[in-house]
């Protein structure tokens, strides 16, 4: 890898030259890559915009997607979109910053949607659902907007986990965040490049590139929320087993319609003996 101040994007200006950190760095880029093509991501003239939180994920998506640009492997077009939502305390002038400090080309969209969730969700309850559903709809309005085909999340391989076990343990259902959506409208898609990247390798990332992090006081100040409790049981099984996450990942592209119970998948009613 490359990395003269004129041959690299900003977002990589001051990377640590140690072996662990290019190692991880390559890594990342890998994973991303095999995401992308994997899951058919690219097409021509396609315009993508990147959500930012200001997380340690929302940070590395944004800088691997520059660097496969750089490359010549993602020829898309890259809005940055930060949408502030009102929460008290949020500092906004953080990404706006980092953002032109970069030269990345952004747009920094503000709706109160904390007061809604204030209002409308009941004492006790968590907000997640309801900030997800206003969050969302904002910025498939903002990438219809900017011309955009796709909306790029952050989400990685822990959170694609933590969603299905969520679903199985209190949805009933087999089900998790797919590497890539069509809305319902079917005029956007939602990409999810991150899907094979693990999360400690986007927090030793955006650690290392010492990247402005802002927390999520909305959300992460409650106890007692469901995916908090699946993490921490994925946590206990990875203590006892490492590399238990990657195996249980490995399953969910594996599936086999005929040796689960599912009627719609399989037609298990019109199975046919021979002879």
């Amino acid at each position: 890898m490359l990395d003269h101040p004129n041959e690299i994007h900003a977002l990589f200006h001051g990377a640590p030259q140690t072996t662990e950190f290019k190692k991880l760095r390559k890594r990342l880029v890998r994973h991303t890559r095999e995401a992308i093509e994997q899951y058919g991501m690219i097409e021509p003239g396609g315009k993508w915009l990147v959500c930012l939180s200001g997380g340690k994920d929302s940070y590395t998506l944004l800088a691997l997607l520059y660097e496969l640009q750089w490359r010549g492997l993602l020829p898309v077009e890259l809005l940055a979109c930060n949408l502030d939502q009102g929460q008290p305390g949020f500092p906004a002038t953080v990404l706006p910053g980092f953002l032109e400090k970069m030269g990345v080309p952004h747009r920094i969209e503000y709706q109160d949607t904390y007061s809604i969730v204030m209002d409308k969700v009941p004492q006790g309850r968590t907000f997640c659902s309801l900030c997800s559903r206003l969050r969302r709809g904002i910025l498939y309005r903002i990438a219809r907007e900017e011309g955009c085909s796709a909306v790029v999340l952050g989400h990685h391989r822990d959170d694609i986990l933590e969603t299905f076990f969520m679903n199985l343990f209190h949805g009933a259902r087999l089900a998790t965040m797919p590497p890539k959506l069509l809305n319902e409208e079917k005029d956007l898609f939602v990409y999810r490049p991150l899907a094979h990247v693990a999360e400690e390798d986007c927090e030793k990332f955006s650690k290392a590139m010492n990247y402005p992090i802002i927390p999520c006081d909305l959300c992460g100040s409650q106890d007692g929320l469901q995916r908090q409790q699946v993490k921490q049981i994925l946590d206990g099984w990875e203590r006892n087993s490492p590399g238990r996450r990657q195996v249980m990942f490995r399953a969910l592209m594996n599936a086999r319609p005929s040796h689960l119970l599912d009627p719609k998948l399989f037609d298990f009613a019109g199975l046919r003996r021979e002879g």
